[in-house]
């Protein structure tokens, strides 16, 4: 069994969330997949200052701030695979999501201390544009760019599918989430992910 995580940067429960919950439940459907959807919108998170507090506490999470962002640190830990999606915002993820990246500062220590412990987790994202080409892969590197910071394997969607999964949704708000391509790509990318995730989870990855 797996386990894999789907965050969403939305502050609403819109194309974005659409978009992850698809992908998830094909996650899902390949078996032994255990999937748990978080949401960013209406938590309080404070942004980190890098004052390196974690760091002198030899802590995995921040010990400045105790906020909504405390609990989501275990299940990003235990998580196996990862899928973040987010709108896109002036060619980029949203503020929640860019101060969720920003407080992941105390998991330097965990690298640290096992070099492979984020190697071994999947990684994948999944962007909404407001027009077809309206900043998604832009959106999609700020995601996988945090993958990256932490060493966690990226996964894309495969053929067609090069970084992540690319939707568009009417910006202004003038119509209703309709991308029948969009959402199979993001089903691709689920599918992917949980293939990828039990294969990494079966490798004889070296424990610290």
């Amino acid at each position: 069994m797996v386990k894999i995580l789907g965050i969403c940067g939305s502050p609403r429960r819109k194309a974005a969330y659409t978009a992850l919950k698809a992908a998830m439940e094909s996650a899902k459907e390949q078996g032994d997949v255990e999937i748990e959807i978080v949401e960013l919108r209406a938590r309080k998170m404070n942004f980190c200052v890098h004052c390196n507090k974690c760091l002198r506490d030899n802590s995995d999470r921040c010990t400045l701030y105790e906020d909504d962002m405390t609990e989501l640190y275990d299940k990003f830990f235990e998580a196996d695979g990862v899928i973040i999606a987010s709108p896109v915002y002036e060619m980029n993820v949203t503020a929640q999501l860019a101060t969720f990246f920003g407080r992941f500062r105390s998991s330097w220590m965990i690298s640290v201390k096992d070099p492979y412990f984020f190697m071994r987790k999947v990684g994948a994202a999944i962007a909404v544009g407001g027009t077809r080409n309206g900043g998604q892969e832009s959106t999609i590197s700020a995601i996988l760019n945090f993958y990256n910071t932490q060493g966690i394997t990226i996964c894309n969607g495969g053929s067609g599918i090069y970084a992540g999964a690319s939707c568009w949704n009417p910006g202004d708000g003038s119509g209703t989430f309709d991308d029948p391509m969009g959402i199979e790509n993001a089903k691709a990318l689920g599918k992917k992910v949980a293939i990828m995730t039990k294969i990494m989870k079966e490798a004889n990855i070296p424990e610290a």
